[in-house]
C-alpha cells in the first residue's frame, strides 16, 4: 500500500472497546495487541474499556464515545460471532448513520488466507455514526491482527493513497 511521504502524518483519537463476558485487562490479549498497534501507528489512545455482552450497556458506551468530539474513531474486539452472546453488530446497528460494508467484505477475504472457509462465521463490520468511524473486529488475536495490519493501519493514516478514512474526516457531518 502506498504512502505518500510528502503528505504529513495526523494521528487520530482512538477509543477501544473489547466486548466480553469473560476476559478483564489482565486476559485480554487482544486488546493489548489493538492498544500496541494505536500507539506504535502514532495514534492517541483515548480511552480503553471492556463491555460486557449486554447490547444496552454497548450502546449506551458508543453513544458516549459517538459524542465526544475528542474521539475519531472506535475500534471494537469481540461480539461478532454466530453465538447467543454475540451482539456486536447489532449494537452498531442502533447508533449508526451509514453502513461501510466493503470493511466486512475485505476483512473476510483477508481472513480466508488465514484461517480458511472458517472466516463466514465472521460478522465482522463497520459503521459511521454521526462523524465517528466504529470498527468491530472479532476477538482472536489473529482477528485483531489481520483487521489492523492488512486494512486498519492503511485506511487510518492520513499519507496512505490513493485514498484513506482520514481525509474524509472533515466532511463526515456534511448535511
Amino acid at each position: 500500500m502506498p504512502l505518500d511521504e510528502s503528505r504529513p502524518f495526523k494521528p487520530i483519537n482512538i477509543a477501544l472497546i473489547t466486548v466480553s463476558d469473560t476476559r478483564n485487562f489482565e486476559t485480554d490479549t487482544s486488546g493489548d495487541l489493538l492498544a500496541n498497534y494505536i500507539s506504535a501507528a502514532g495514534h492517541i489512545l483515548v480511552d480503553r474499556a471492556i463491555e460486557r455482552d449486554e447490547t444496552s450497556q454497548l450502546v449506551a458506551r458508543l453513544h458516549v464515545h459517538i459524542d465526544d468530539e475528542n474521539v475519531d474513531c472506535v475500534i471494537l474486539t469481540g461480539g461478532t460471532g454466530l453465538t447467543g452472546r454475540d451482539i456486536t453488530p447489532e449494537a452498531l446497528d442502533r447508533v449508526k448513520s451509514k453502513d461501510i460494508p466493503g470493511f466486512g467484505e475485505l476483512f473476510r477475504m483477508l481472513s480466508y488466507e488465514t484461517i480458511g472457509t472458517s472466516t463466514i462465521q465472521s460478522r465482522a463490520c463497520a459503521v459511521l455514526a454521526r462523524g465517528t468511524y466504529i470498527f468491530a473486529l472479532p476477538g482472536s488475536n489473529g482477528a485483531v491482527r489481520d483487521g489492523w495490519e492488512k486494512i486498519l493501519v492503511h485506511q487510518l493514516d492520513s499519507r496512505h493513497r490513493p485514498c484513506n478514512f482520514v481525509e474524509l474526516m472533515p466532511r463526515l457531518r456534511e448535511s
